[in-house]
């Protein structure tokens, strides 16, 4: 069992930046493959950035790639959404979500564990 918290949110600015957290909690933190959702039009939630279990692969949305940046620290059971240059478009909650797997995907039904989700918005 996972149990994750997401914190950082906030106001920003479009241009600015915002450093979003994700707490774990669990002996195994490590062998999880992590991910960061928001929800979208017509979905429940779309995919924004993942990393696998080790930190050597990282992937993002097309909406995303440039501007946001996946890390995680295993010492410290949490992984990081670094939002640089965000833009209005970007105003949604964002949840961090683990895979019972080394690497989740895209996918959301890849992904067992769920937080509550942080408020980001983004003024233009």
């Amino acid at each position: 069992q996972v149990q994750l918290v997401e914190s950082g949110g906030g106001l920003v600015q479009a241009g600015g930046s915002l450093r979003l957290s994700c707490a774990a909690s669990g002996r195994t933190f490590s062998r999880y493959g992590m991910a960061w959702f928001r929800p979208a039009p017509g979905k429940n939630r779309e995919f924004v950035a993942g990393i696998n279990w080790t930190g050597t692969t990282t992937y993002y949305a097309d909406s995303v790639k440039g501007r946001f940046t996946i890390s995680r620290d295993n010492a410290k059971n949490t992984v990081y959404l670094q939002t640089n240059s965000p833009k209005p478009e970007d105003t949604a909650v964002y949840y961090c979500a683990a895979a019972s797997a080394l690497s989740g995907g895209r996918a959301e039904s890849a992904y067992a564990y769920w937080g509550q989700g942080t408020q980001v918005t983004v003024s233009s």
